[in-house]
């Protein structure tokens, strides 16, 4: 005897959404799935396009919780910026994961789509820009690929005003009663912040007495958690750009993978980093 097929709506299901909001009502996904359009008709865009679209969508979420993270940083509410410097990392553990599908991509099939792409590139992203100066890595020379749109540039200049999240984590270490240096007097938050001995002893200090300061120590861990995951983010975009395009120049321009390379050697906290050969 055969059984009836399921029915969810025996159990409450909602079935009809004539004058309701559905699933696809609430995301509005016709907005967001009418907005790939290929340009040839190389079957492997279709992949870029995604990947790209959706790393997007997670750095929109990563600068929501970086914003907050900052604000509470600034209130001296630190615990509750833990979980959302947490899931920044996440985030970027979500985007490492997602170079795994963009290395399925030959060469030989990028190359079929390659030109259609101009001069458009990832070194256009104004949200990864965003991330890097809320970050705390502000290199003002990365405002030029972004002059043509005067909106974009004043978004980023509107975080290039205020302290970064590295700064916020200095200016707590002095509100806490270290020694921070010129950090400590600094009013000019655009220009790139240099290393400090003050700063890097206030780290280690935290790092010998970690139950005393155990606030500003796990503080410290989400940073290097989030940087740690940060890094691997471009370590992968390396070695993804070297395995589909090899040594070929950018197509914004750059230097491809001997750009990527150099931004390898940038450090979003320093003093963290050091403080673990010092201590």
């Amino acid at each position: 005897m055969s059984q009836q097929p399921y029915d969810p709506s025996a159990e409450g299901a909602q079935m009809s959404f004539r004058g309701r909001m559905s699933y696809g009502d609430y995301l509005q996904l016709e907005k967001v799935l009418d907005a790939q359009a290929p340009l040839s008709d190389a079957h492997d865009e279709m992949l870029f396009i995604i990947q790209h679209q959706t790393s997007e969508l997670w750095m929109k979420l990563a600068l929501h919780e970086l914003r907050s993270a900052i604000a509470c940083v600034q209130r001296d509410e630190v615990r509750p910026c833990f979980k959302m410097l947490t899931r920044v990392a996440r985030i970027f553990e979500q985007l490492n994961s997602a170079w795994d599908v963009l290395r399925t991509m030959t060469p030989s099939e990028y190359t079929e789509f390659r030109n259609a792409l101009g001069q458009s590139s990832g070194f256009q992203s104004w949200q990864y820009r965003a991330i890097e100066f809320l970050a705390g890595n502000r290199n003002l020379a990365m405002l030029g690929p972004h002059k043509h749109r005067p909106e974009v540039v004043a978004k980023l200049e509107e975080i290039l005003a205020r302290p970064s999240l590295y700064d916020e984590a200095i200016l707590l270490l002095g509100r806490s009663g270290f020694d921070i240096g010129a950090d400590g007097a600094r009013s000019d938050w655009r220009e790139t912040r240099a290393e400090s001995e003050a700063v890097l002893a206030a780290w280690q200090a935290v790092y010998r007495e970690p139950n005393r300061y155990w606030e500003l120590y796990e503080l410290a861990e989400k940073l290097v958690d989030f940087e740690d995951y940060f890094r691997r983010w471009r370590f992968n975009h390396v070695t993804t750009v070297e395995r589909i395009i090899g040594l070929k120049r950018g197509t914004g321009g750059t230097g491809g993978v001997s750009y990527l390379k150099r931004m390898l050697e940038v450090e979003l906290f320093p003093e963290l980093w050091k403080v673990r050969t010092r201590l």
